[in-house]
């Protein structure tokens, strides 16, 4: 059985910083590109950044220079540091895996960015 279970959510000030967590258990995690998607309310799911078996990273555009993507291929778990946080990441995080035609969600966690 596959999961994939994010964590770090939370309430933060603009400005502030956030790490998520996001792990996974039931594939074989290193064979895995992850990603992270978010979806705020009323807009459809966005992909935010993914991180390939091999390492590399890519983002989109309203979160580059400030969100940060990484892997623990030891511990199969992925992370995302945001920093400089804005209201408009307010959103619910998603962590996928995806490889060929096989991909796996989690259950998300929330992200609210307000003074």
């Amino acid at each position: 059985q596959v999961q994939l279970v994010e964590s770090g959510g939370g309430l933060v000030q603009p400005g502030g910083s956030l790490r998520l967590s996001c792990d996974a258990s039931g594939i074989i995690f290193g064979l895995y590109a992850m990603y992270w998607y978010r979806q705020a309310p009323g807009n459809q799911r966005e992909f935010v950044a993914t991180i390939t078996s091999s390492g590399r990273t890519n983002y989109a555009d309203s979160v580059k220079g400030r969100f940060t993507i990484s892997r623990d291929n030891a511990k199969d778990t992925v992370y995302l540091q945001m920093n400089s946080l804005k209201p408009d990441d307010t959103a619910v995080y998603y962590c996928n895996a995806y490889k060929a035609a096989e991909s796996y969600w989690g259950q998300g966690t929330q992200v609210t960015v307000s003074s």
